[in-house]
């Protein structure tokens, strides 16, 4: 059950930003576009009026959540979840499963949202920071809770724009305008070396760095956030994720620009992968 404190940091980033809705022009065709993640064409797309969360869902207001509810998350019930290998000690990284095509994910035993990196590790100083290794079915249960939904795709890609016209970020089109940084992906060589430039190894607070012409905070990198909708008709059975994560490197993921898109099955679990809630206009 969350403290005191923890739920004062809850309240704290539970910021809704109304949204006017209107047409835009979704997706991309430049240079920078992965083959197959269906980014184009460019069209122009319209939403209704919505609201958006101006930051992920944080540690402590899921911590609230499953205080009310008693929520058990998916990878409490399967009893693992995926940690990146260089946040273990060398045992549990040297005994925990990889798979073979992302060899530098374990599948923890114990990993889960309170114990982000397994057992042992815990919270503290992080709760303010994006809950991770929920499922698209946690992010759905909390969103009910507390009123509200997962934003479709077209919504929160609207959103990430804040305004701006086919540029590739939510700030304009140069990555570090003026040589700062703007978002929390990886500096370096993935997946040896992060240099955390950007000021963070790992997940960074929820409002760190500027916010968008929108208000949103954090809509590229940090972590991957689930949206309401399936990959593409043709593959029901996975769901797509929104704006990258503190893993990206355009040496192979440059998913943190706003048109980018990934997907993932809705019951995997990481320790990159968050959300935020979106709820219909008042």
């Amino acid at each position: 059950m969350a403290t005191a404190s923890e739920a004062v940091v809850a309240e704290a980033y539970r910021t809704p930003v109304e949204l006017p809705g209107g047409t835009f022009r979704m997706g991309s065709e430049d240079s920078d576009v992965n083959p197959g993640d269906g980014e184009g064409p460019v069209r122009e797309t319209t939403v209704a009026p919505f609201v958006l969360d101006a930051h992920a869902v944080t540690n402590a207001r899921f911590a609230a959540f499953v205080g009310a509810t008693g929520h058990r998350t998916e990878a409490e019930h399967f009893g693992w979840s995926y940690v990146f290998a260089a946040f273990l000690p060398e045992q549990l990284r040297e005994t925990s499963p990889s798979p073979a095509a992302t060899p530098w994910w374990r599948g923890v035993e114990g990993a889960r949202w309170d114990t982000p990196e397994g057992p042992g590790s815990a919270l503290d100083g992080r709760w303010d920071h994006p809950v991770t290794h929920v499922s698209w079915a946690d992010a759905a249960a909390f969103c009910a809770w507390d009123g509200g939904r997962l934003p479709t795709e077209a919504e929160w890609e609207y959103a990430a724009r804040g305004g701006l016209d086919q540029a590739r970020y939510p700030w304009g089109d140069e990555l570090t305008p003026g040589g700062a940084h703007r978002c929390n992906i990886w500096q370096g060589t993935f997946a040896d070396t992060d240099t955390a430039e950007d000021g963070y190894a790992g997940t960074a607070p929820v409002h760190a760095y500027p916010p968008n012409g929108f208000g949103l905070f954090n809509v590229s990198g940090n972590v991957w956030e689930w949206t309401a909708d399936p990959w593409h008709p043709r593959a029901p059975g996975l769901r797509a994720m929104r704006g990258g994560s503190y893993l990206c490197h355009d040496s192979y993921c440059n998913r943190y620009r706003v048109a980018a898109r990934t997907a993932n099955t809705p019951d995997s679990t990481t320790g990159n992968l968050g959300f935020r809630v979106a709820r219909s206009a008042p």
